[in-house]
């Protein structure tokens, strides 16, 4: 980890690390790191920050994200990590045999099937509560500013929004869907790149939750109007189900990677993939970044931890297979010995025999948050509340319906879940937040920024420029256009099927800051293949 260099990749946007000494928050939309900033110098501390940011987020990037959304956090307070898991659970309705009689076969994306109890609103005030400086309606109140008064949109932003509403207009034609277009398409067609949006009745459900520190959401007007909603259209969700969430604090885990301990959530979260490659290459040492043989490994190490983890991760306590079994190093081994010269077809061991938005903060004090929420791939169900301007997600859609499955579907059950905050530390110290949102490809860009940090040295925004990779099942590599093409043929060579791409939204959005231990100065990086900013005093 070089703390001075602040050169930039070979390959990179040539975006130079950004330093600050008092306050740093990193987001992928302007906007909202200035929420949390603005927060920051009101008295607020990281964690005040971060809430501030992640309900702006809901307002500037809900092509990612909305009330509606879970969220997962990690927060360094005076010298100890905690771990929040704000997932929600499945209606408590909801079977295989449920669906079975309305001749469902499998989890449909859309439609009030797959949505799960939102968490985002729960953490928020979990957060404010525990750890917070501010009460949740200040932290809350840039967010309603941009929601009431509007604001304009970012390119990137923009496209994400055009590209939805065109699907959705080919794929949502029942009523339920109408409030989605009335909220996030009036006229008939999205914002574009500079036009303004704004949304009153998603400022007014803002200052409930603050109001009320999210009871309005759970047991309050809020709740009664989802309730209603799907009744109107025979849902699953009920009052019940909102009255009865509440988040739950875990014990995160970690791997000590060369020297540093990188700690993800607990499943029902996919950290754990991102922790298990790692520890298969943890004793493997690479000479360069830019060698074909440091892609091959780290591609086959995700490889067997994705194929691991897709057969047993589900809610925690629920799994057929030990966390610790997964993480240790007897496992770990056995499944390193199995990466050879050549790309393998992977299939799931056994342990016991051997579209989201990510922000980091950071103040003065040595606290540090990486948070994360999202709704489901995009939008998420598509459903928008009437009168309330709160989308909801779709993160049952990740059930399966086979019933021998870990990941099964069944009442109140969290499913396996792909957003995932990631940090970092050394010793007893605090290194930093950072994370890499974008469904399945967020275990495989954690483990990429952690070795392009600890392996190769690269600050925080050569980090994040580096090219990427995503491996996308069975042999199949996608690779940005960035990766030299000696290395994509190499691959090839190895039985990699190899595809190369411009198209950056592949290959995942990023943010991390680093704390110096001997200076407490902060240098962050932010995601150049989006809006990403760093806002910093």
């Amino acid at each position: 980890m070089n703390w001075k260099n602040a050169n930039t990749y070979p390959y990179s946007s040539q975006r130079n690390v950004t330093f600050g000494r008092n306050g740093m928050v990193a987001t992928s939309q302007p906007l909202a790191a200035q929420a949390g900033l603005d927060i920051l110098k009101k008295g607020g501390n990281a964690v005040d920050a971060a809430i501030a940011a992640a309900a702006a987020l809901t307002v500037v990037e809900p092509t990612s994200n909305g009330i509606g959304s879970d969220a997962f956090a990690l927060v360094w307070v005076k010298n100890k990590l905690y771990g929040l898991n704000a997932s929600g659970h499945s209606p408590e309705g909801i079977s295989l045999e449920a669906l079975k009689e309305r001749g469902i076969k499998e989890i449909p994306k859309y439609g009030f099937t797959p949505v799960t109890v939102p968490g985002a609103p729960a953490a928020w005030a979990e957060l404010a509560e525990r750890f917070g400086n501010l009460p949740l309606k200040e932290s809350l109140e840039p967010a309603v500013t941009y929601a009431r008064e509007g604001f304009p949109l970012s390119p990137t932003l923009a496209g994400f929004w055009e590209k939805a509403a065109r699907v959705f207009k080919e794929q949502l034609t029942g009523e339920e869907f109408q409030a989605w277009f009335e909220t996030f398409a009036p006229g008939g067609k999205a914002p574009a790149a500079g036009e303004m949006w704004q949304s009153e009745d998603h400022a007014v459900s803002l200052e409930k939750i603050g109001e009320t520190s999210a009871e309005s959401f759970y047991r309050g007007e809020i709740a009664e109007k989802i309730d209603q909603f799907s009744k109107d259209f025979g849902g699953f969700i009920r009052y019940k189900d909102l009255a009865s969430f509440k988040p739950e604090w875990v014990d995160p885990i970690s791997v000590n990677y060369k020297g540093y301990d990188v700690w993800e959530i607990p499943p029902n979260g996919q950290g754990i993939v991102a922790l298990m490659a790692l520890n298969m290459l943890k004793n493997d040492s690479f000479t360069s970044r830019e060698a074909e043989d440091t892609y091959h490994r780290q591609i086959e190490a995700m490889k067997l931890a994705f194929t691991d983890g897709e057969k047993y991760i589900t809610e925690s306590g629920k799994m057929s297979q030990k966390t610790d079994d997964m993480l240790s190093d007897s496992y770990a081994q056995k499944r390193r010995n199995e990466i050879g010269e050549e790309a393998l077809m992977p299939e799931a061991g056994d342990p016991s025999a051997s579209g989201t938005v990510y922000l980091a903060a950071a103040d003065n004090e040595g606290n540090m948050v990486s948070f994360i929420q999202s709704n489901y791939m995009g939008f998420g169900s598509g459903l928008v509340v009437p009168g309330t301007g709160i989308a909801l997600q779709n993160r049952g859609h990740n059930f399966s319906m086979d019933p021998e499955h870990d990941n099964v579907l069944a009442p109140k059950k969290r499913p396996y879940h792909t957003i995932i905050p990631g940090f970092l530390t050394k010793g007893e110290e605090a290194v930093g937040p950072f994370g890499v949102m974008g469904g399945f490809m967020q275990p495989q860009g954690h483990m990429q920024v952690v070795m392009n940090s600890v392996d190769f040295g690269l600050n925080p925004q050569s980090a994040l420029d580096a090219p990427r990779w995503q491996w996308m099942g069975q042999k199949k590599v996608l690779v940005e256009q960035s990766v030299p093409n000696h290395i994509a043929l190499s691959l090839t060579s190895r039985g990699h099927e190899i595809q190369m791409t411009h198209q950056s939204g592949h290959f995942g959005r990023g943010q991390i800051i680093w704390r110096n231990p001997e200076t407490g100065v902060l240098q962050g990086g932010t995601e150049s293949r989006t809006d990403g900013s760093i806002a910093v005093y």
